[in-house]
């Protein structure tokens, strides 16, 4: 077996599709630090290639025979550890599959384009050698979230009149919807705030993902919608594709949704609520920067501390990719950084404490 050099990130694709197993390393070989070492048509295959070739990273389809991703999945984690990114359709059922896959232990995913020459192969060339080459460096006890909590009762009707005097701003990216799943579940019913949340998705998921939320959640959770109040108790996703920003009015606080530009690269992205958190909330913001890659939002987080907010940041240890949270950290942004376990502590205090007047406590 030939061996490749040591200093190249080795990726098997495992797709029972032969134009995916074609364009998948016709992408990769456009990159000198990333090499194709196999590829396989079905689970089975991938699992027996794992064990010879020994890829840094693996390219998982959902829908395959014989084994399909998710069976797959299940054995790599638990025998392998090696970092896997999903290749999925843009359907619900794929959108379920995806999301089941990254509660499973699966890293990150992207979507199939719909054919070899579409006008999209850019973007899903350059958003898969990204995720590649960030997941291929973390380490493999970072392949694993906290334990999901068990689902609360039944919700109480919410208030819509009520306005919030408070907002959240949360910030997320690779790795998040594992710890949204585990840090949203352990904010209080009564939270005094509104919560308004960018994770990097692309169309089709957040809607998905928003309501698989709300199910295990005491809050409610939704994904946005133009004009959504935004009140205590409810926390509301960017959907995916999209940028949102809140905007005081006479009647209470609005979500204002738009179609503009990518910032940073994202479309959501987090700057762009963060700096309208900054503005309309000031300090009764309280922006929060997870786990990702990149450093969308570090500067939006800068704003909301310079419009004395509070601003916490998550740890490295608990982050799947510090990218987003480190650079918030290194430029000064972040007032506190907690590890996940203790992120709803941090935002119900900093919630709860008079405007402005979080308590600085660097490293926990």
């Amino acid at each position: 077996m030939d061996i490749k050099p040591k200093n190249k990130i080795r990726v098997l694709v495992a797709d029972d599709s032969a134009l995916m197993r074609k364009l998948i390393p016709h992408i990769l070989a456009k990159d000198h630090d990333i090499e194709v070492v196999a590829t396989a048509v079905d689970g089975l295959f991938a699992l027996k290639k794992i064990g010879e070739y020994r890829p840094d990273v693996i390219t998982l389809d959902v829908d395959m025979p014989r084994m399909d991703g998710l069976t797959a999945l299940k054995h790599i984690v638990a025998e392998y550890k090696t970092p896997v990114i999903m290749v999925s359709s843009l359907t619900e059922a794929g959108a379920e599959l995806t999301l089941k896959a990254l509660e499973l232990g699966a890293m990150d995913f992207i979507t199939k384009p719909h054919d070899a020459i579409s006008v999209h192969i850019g973007d899903i060339a350059d958003d898969l050698i990204r995720k590649i080459k960030a997941i291929a460096k973390v380490s493999p006890t970072r392949l694993f979230t906290a334990p999901r909590p068990a689902a609360p009762l039944q919700k109480s009707p919410r208030r819509i009149d009520r306005t919030a005097n408070k907002v959240v701003a949360i910030g997320i990216s690779t790795g998040g919807p594992n710890a949204l799943t585990y840090l949203l579940p352990m904010l209080p019913a009564d939270i005094s705030a509104g919560v308004l949340i960018v994770q990097h998705m692309p169309p089709g998921f957040t809607e998905v993902f928003a309501a698989r939320l709300n199910n295990i959640c005491k809050i409610e959770v939704k994904e946005a919608r133009d004009g959504d109040m935004v009140i205590p108790g409810r926390a509301i996703i960017a959907p995916g594709g999209k940028h949102i920003k809140v905007k005081k009015t006479n009647l209470g606080s609005v979500v204002i949704v738009s179609s503009t530009a990518p910032v940073n690269g994202h479309q959501p992205s987090v700057d762009v609520l963060f700096n309208s958190v900054a503005i309309e909330y000031g300090h009764d913001a309280v922006g929060v920067i997870m786990t990702g890659m990149g450093e969308d939002g570090a500067e939006g987080l800068g704003r909301i501390k310079a419009a004395r907010g509070a601003t916490i940041a998550q740890d490295e240890e608990s982050c799947v990719v510090y990218g987003m949270p480190k650079v918030a950290v290194e430029r000064g942004y972040a007032d506190r950084i907690v590890p996940l376990n203790d992120m709803a502590g941090a935002i119900t205090e900093a919630v709860s404490k008079d405007s402005g007047q979080l308590t600085v406590n660097s490293y926990q």
